[in-house]
């Protein structure tokens, strides 16, 4: 069981699959659980993955490679592996992968979280032997308010347009749709970098509601428009003062360069973590992405074990959570 997944040079591979779950490097098989950049590389020879992922990593990469699309609850095997995904939650065509090798269940959460999102689909709970979950967000400190109210604040400012940074595949889109549901009275302008990824969502029927392209004389012209930016854009009005500043984030320590908190994220916080635990009573969680070190020292002693796959996970964590404004994948 404990050696089921094991890291080497390309990520995280499971020898009896002969497969990658979201490699660093390109390989001959890639189960890819979304399409963000950290990941979804460029050049795998075979992906798995489901149709939203398949369009956007197309999208962003070009279709070099074979693409097995998989719909979600349909098993397949890879090698000696069954393989079945499960909607993840994170952002749209996100999956968990839960495999099953000699009778013992392992789930890979990728990135995740539980509480309601109309933008994508919504999160499934899988019962499994052993857990390997991200702990972006695994500290009590962290949970995260409803969305809905925190977007809804923005509707207490008239007569400025407001400016909020998301990275143009995932939170773009989920903040376009929050906007347009409880902001009624706001023009939503999305910039051109997201819209093709906003396209793309339509396409597999997840309205975003009344939005459109940013327009260069436009915000001239309206002093009550949420223009949606990626991050490279937003630091480029940093000093602006046309505008009230924010950033849908989970990272606390970034709101300091807002005008206004907007705590939105699309991981799971501490509180959600623990109810997926709940469901799940694995005999083992294996914690990545973040650090877990908050989670071990919490289920110390007990029945269940908590194993930080990768021992660096902790200095990763603080080095990621510190790094440029301008990676799409620091703003969770």
């Amino acid at each position: 069981m404990h050696n089921f997944l094991s890291f080497d040079t390309r990520g995280l591979y499971c020898r009896a699959g002969g497969f990658y779950l979201d490699p660093r490097l390109i390989v001959n098989h890639a189960i890819i659980s979304h399409a963000h950049s950290d990941h979804a590389v460029r050049g795998n020879k075979n992906v798995y993955c489901t149709a939203p992922t398949a369009a956007f990593m197309k999208k962003k990469f070009g279709s070099k490679g074979e693409y097995h699309v998989k719909d979600y609850g349909a098993k397949f095997n890879i090698g000696e592996v069954s393989i079945t995904l499960f909607p993840a939650g994170h952002m749209l065509g996100s999956a968990q992968v839960l495999m099953e090798f000699e009778g013992v269940k392992y789930l890979y959460t990728g990135d995740f979280k539980t509480v309601a999102d109309t933008s994508c689909e919504p999160f499934h709970f899988v019962k499994a032997d052993v857990l390997y979950t991200e702990t972006t967000f695994a500290k009590p400190s962290f949970a995260h308010p409803d969305p809905e109210q925190e977007i809804s604040k923005l509707n207490n400012y008239s007569g400025i347009n407001i400016l909020i940074g998301a990275y143009s595949l995932g939170k773009a889109q989920r903040i376009t749709q929050l906007a347009a549901q409880h902001c009624p009275g706001k023009k939503v302008v999305v910039h051109s970098e997201s819209v093709p990824f906003h396209k793309i969502y339509e396409s597999f029927g997840y309205s975003l509601g009344n939005w459109v392209r940013y327009e260069k004389n436009l915000l001239k012209e309206n002093d009550n428009i949420i223009y949606v930016v990626p991050p490279s854009v937003y630091f480029k009005h940093a000093d602006s003062k046309k505008f009230l500043k924010t950033f849908a984030t989970g990272w606390k320590q970034f709101y300091r360069s807002n005008d206004l908190r907007l705590t939105i994220s699309d991981h799971a916080d501490w509180r959600e973590l623990h109810a997926l635990i709940a469901y799940m009573k694995p005999k083992t969680v294996f914690t990545l992405h973040g650090d877990g070190s908050r989670l071990k020292k919490f289920f110390a002693g007990q029945a269940m074990n908590v194993v930080m796959l990768n021992g660096k996970q902790k200095e990763e964590s603080k080095q990621h959570s510190l790094s440029l404004f301008s990676d799409e994948n620091t703003f969770r």
